[in-house]
């Protein structure tokens, strides 16, 4: 059985169903049950037209599931409107599901495990291992989110932006368990954008394969962080950085910037730096500067605010940290690295500290306490050389 040929088809048949009139929770049951059969019947007799088979196994699932609920009178129609034998309308309604599965009415957790679930065609399991939570956790979960979109038919444009923010939070989780979330999160922003013409899905490809270049080395065989300035940057994927820069050049040639495309172009500026040494930190700043005309997010400012700091010195970038609120992510850990390239060693290792008590992860908190370690014992020998003197 070739798993990522399923895993492909399923979105495609399941817009079918949902196209066709069925509801969304019991479309998505009866392509489950018709990918059951395919384990049963195609190793022995495989079909030449895989998807229409598909189409036709699970359309017939669900009919004999409407038959058998006690709601069948309200679905005659449905029933009535049984398609006539022949080859499968080549329509690929996946487009449809990304809006459904990201529909306004569901919490981001939902709409991110359903999208896996429909689209990616993951089953509950490789979703629940993914997300390091119980099957029967995540199978709940997805159960709520399929009743909640059941109802809804999109007789309009779905929010794009909705969609991008979906994905960038699967590509945002990385890989745990069986599943690569990013590579997974990459896969489907590829079929989006060959479903959709905007801008933005290509910025979103662009910059996720921008980042996904340099995954291998952002951690030591330790399991420990590398930050971006001491990576190996002739570990990094050449390839996907090549084409992430064409996708983001092409995008930009539309003229229709938004705030993928702009943190596509900073990460293609740190990906184009032979070394760390080399960034062209004013172009940086000058696209942190268009990220917050974008999207005016403190997230943005306070980034943008240690690239003031490498263009004009650490205590530009300070003064422009210091109109933020100092209970931002990560923040602490910005202020600490600008005191340290300042020679204030001593509040460095103090705001290291504190930045490791907020950590959201173990790897960022062991990184940022071995930051404050350092600089602690950096202070101590100082303070041993005065006192000899």
């Amino acid at each position: 059985m070739d798993e990522a040929l399923l895993r492909g088809l399923t979105p495609s048949v399941l817009g079918i169903l949902v196209r066709r009139g069925a509801d969304f929770a019991a479309a998505e049951d009866a392509v489950q049950d018709a990918l059951v059969e395919t384990i049963r019947v195609w190793p022995a007799d495989q079909p030449r037209d895989l998807k229409g088979w598909l189409v036709t196994v699970a359309w017939r699932k669900f009919l004999d599931a409407t038959r058998a609920d006690a709601a069948r009178r309200r679905r005659e129609d449905v029933v009535d409107q049984w398609p006539a034998p022949g080859s499968t309308p080549a329509v690929d309604d996946t487009l449809l599901l990304y809006f459904l599965c990201a529909h306004p009415s569901l919490t981001p957790s939902s709409a991110v495990a359903l999208t896996l679930r429909a689209v990616g065609g993951l089953t509950t399991r490789q979703i629940a291992h993914a997300y390091l939570v119980p099957e029967t956790t995540m199978a709940q979960r997805i159960s709520r989110a399929k009743r909640t979109v059941s109802g809804v038919r999109l007789d309009q444009p779905g929010d794009v932006a909705t969609v991008l923010r979906v994905l960038y939070l699967v590509f945002n989780e990385g890989y745990s368990g069986d599943v690569d979330l990013a590579a997974e999160a990459i896969r489907l922003t590829r079929q989006l954008a060959a479903a959709i013409d905007h801008p933005e899905v290509a910025g979103l490809l662009a910059l996720m394969l921008l980042h996904h270049a340099r995954r291998d080395t952002r951690t030591a065989p330790d399991g420990s962080l590398v930050p971006l300035a001491e990576q190996d940057r002739s570990r990094w994927d050449t390839t996907s950085i090549a084409e992430g820069v064409m996708i983001l050049q092409a995008a930009l040639a539309r003229d229709r910037l938004g705030e993928f495309q702009a943190q596509a172009a900073i990460a293609a500026l740190h990906a184009d730096a032979p070394t760390a040494e080399d960034t062209d930190w004013t172009q940086i700043l000058e696209w942190y500067d268009e990220l917050t005309r974008l999207t005016d997010s403190p997230v943005v400012r306070l980034n943008r605010a240690v690239a003031v700091g490498e263009v004009d010195g650490p205590r530009a970038g300070l003064r422009a940290l210091a109109a933020l609120d100092d209970s931002l992510p990560r923040y602490a850990a910005a202020a600490a690295y600008l005191h340290e390239r300042d020679g204030d060693l001593a509040a460095a290792a103090r705001l290291y500290a504190e930045a490791a008590h907020k950590a959201p992860n173990l790897a960022e908190r062991d990184h940022l306490t071995r930051q404050a370690a350092r600089l602690n014992a950096g202070v101590s020998r100082l303070s041993l050389q005065t006192v000899r003197r």
